[in-house]
């Protein structure tokens, strides 16, 4: 967790303070402290069993192995049961609160108000008031401790943030990705369906929609990814606005769906919250790797959009842009967010739901002039065909994976046909290009070098430009959401720049794409650690290139 009187992008690269609450924690995540930093220890876990669990020959808060840090031991669980005594709560369930305790000493320490905390806890725990008043109670021990304690003596002030007025409500990735298809079907006037399998990490997006029936939302928990996509693509067929999620096992699963989707020209959007891989990987882990599965992962000639989300609360409107061009443009949408996304939690500005761009579609109604319904006579300017519902009178037509006969709709094996309908496939997601907004620069107009970025890369990215600015050095930056088609000016801006630097979270993917389409001579900086960039990381590689 990071606080900072300035907008946070990213959780920090190393810890001012760290709260272990065993030996195992301690020895997990040690190395991500600074040096001279706070340990405040969970004393009692501390004892012989847990010390050799972990690996420890003696204990550290007491051999002097942690010289180097400022150590707090602090009895937390016998001070949270002293604290819960009275609330009716004993036994294991009192010690459950003791994050809470530790909660409300982190308060004292970095002078935060712990009211929100506690009224959060009187709306959570509403229907359990035991549970509310021993976390309450915790809470407050915690906090008092750190006041009372002559050893806490040095705080961290952090001033109050500048924010631009309005409602805020904290959001994770998944969590906004959720709403933003919920405003999406709001803003087509069309009732969203969600069908998908649980998987690590997007079954959160499952979970909220399914709580979200108020705003007139159907979600199908299928038996397995193929299912999930295929109740999508029928859903789309039927005139709602489908969707389906995944990762990327899942992602591989569905494919021929997605090809199918691509054939029949239905609007789709697909949710891949990328993980570490392959196969099952490390399914809590971070990872880009997806970037050309997505792309390129179906058989035949069968090209999509592709979208990525850059942080938590970007993940609700990049959800309505994706669902905004599956719905103009008749085709699945692939959306890429990972689980440093996902998982990850930002303030957010409630956006007013009145300015919400209308993206609703004309379902088609009647036969055509002739009397025949002709399913593949297109919209001259986005090259998307008509949408027709089944059961609308004399809109009969055939839908299925077999190639269809240009504006007849007719199962064809012409070779001609296929061609042009081939063709045509590629032109209408081409053509996106013109329809979604210019890359902007960020950054020095005069700079040698260039660092572009996609999806969650953005925080350490951005983290690292400012501070190689500050210090006088020229760069510049842009950042990817559109990376299918990208975006009408990409390869004049790839132009200007001496050196283009690509970090990733995988060996190089985006990098390839942009060397094939615009032959520029892009430099890596890629890790697969299961982790996300420092900023000391990129802003390393940064000064290393202009030295």
């Amino acid at each position: 967790v990071q606080i900072a009187d300035f907008d946070i992008l990213t959780p920090g690269d190393e810890a001012d303070v760290l709260v272990a609450m065993n030996p195992a924690a301690l020895k997990a995540h040690l190395k991500g402290v600074k040096p001279g930093g706070m340990i405040v220890a969970n004393a009692d876990a501390f004892e012989p069993r847990n010390l050799k669990k972990a690996g420890f020959e003696s204990n550290p808060l007491e051999d002097g192995s942690l010289e180097g840090y400022r150590v707090f031991a602090v009895p937390m669980e016998r001070l949270t049961k002293a604290a819960v005594a009275d609330t009716g709560v004993s036994g294991r369930d009192a010690l459950r609160s003791k994050n809470l305790f530790a909660l409300g000493l982190l308060g004292w320490i970095f002078t935060r108000p712990i009211d929100p905390t506690i009224d959060w806890l009187k709306k959570k725990f509403a229907s359990r008031p035991e549970v509310a008043a021993a976390n309450i109670a915790s809470l407050k021990a915690g906090y008092n401790y750190g006041e009372n304690t002559a050893a806490f003596k040095h705080t961290f002030h952090v001033r109050k943030a500048t924010l631009e007025p309005g409602e805020y409500t904290n959001v994770t990735g998944n969590t906004a990705l959720s709403w933003g298809l919920i405003a999406a079907a709001k803003a087509a006037r069309l009732r969203l369906f969600y069908g998908s399998y649980p998987i690590t990490p997007a079954s959160d997006i499952l979970q909220e929609l399914a709580n979200r029936r108020n705003f007139d939302v159907m979600t199908f928990q299928a038996e397995d990814e193929i299912a999930g996509v295929g109740s999508a693509i029928g859903a789309a067929f039927s005139g709602h606005l489908a969707a389906t999620g995944t990762s990327g096992p899942g992602l591989a699963l569905k494919s021929e769906s997605i090809s199918l989707a691509v054939s029949m020209e239905l609007p789709l959007v697909v949710v891949d919250v990328q993980r570490a891989g392959p196969s099952t990987g490390l399914p809590t882990k971070v990872e880009q790797t997806d970037l050309l599965f997505a792309m390129y992962g179906r058989h035949g000639e069968a090209p999509l959009p592709l979208l990525a989300a850059k942080s938590p609360s970007d993940a609700f409107d990049t959800a309505i842009e994706a669902a905004r061009i599956a719905l103009k443009y008749m085709t699945p949408v692939i959306l890429l967010s990972d689980n440093y996304i996902a998982n990850g939690s930002e303030p957010w500005l409630l956006p007013d739901l009145d300015s919400l761009p209308d993206i609703s579609v004309p379902f088609a109604t009647e036969p055509n002039a002739d009397g025949r319904f002709l399913p593949y006579l297109r919209d001259e300017k986005t090259l998307a065909r008509p949408w027709a519902t089944p059961g609308t009178p004399g809109l009969e037509h055939r839908i299925g994976g077999l190639e269809k006969q240009e504006v007849v709709g007719n199962v064809s094996y012409d070779p001609a046909n296929h061609q042009l309908m081939t063709d045509i496939r590629a032109w209408k997601i081409r053509a996106i290009a013109n329809d979604i907004p210019l890359l902007e620069v960020e950054g020095d107009e005069d700079a040698d070098v260039l660092v572009l970025g996609w999806g969650s890369t953005y925080g350490p990215i951005m983290g690292a430009v400012r501070r190689v600015r500050k210090d006088g050095l020229k760069v510049a930056t842009v950042h990817l959401r559109y990376l299918n088609p990208f975006p009408a000016n990409f390869g004049d801006i790839l132009l200007k720049y001496k050196t283009i630097l690509v970090p990733e979270v995988n060996s190089g993917q985006l990098r390839h794409m942009i060397r094939a389409e615009y032959l520029v001579p892009a430099i890596g900086l890629n890790q697969v650690t299961g982790f996300p960039f420092k900023v000391s990381t990129v802003e390393k590689k940064i000064r290393e290139i202009l030295a």
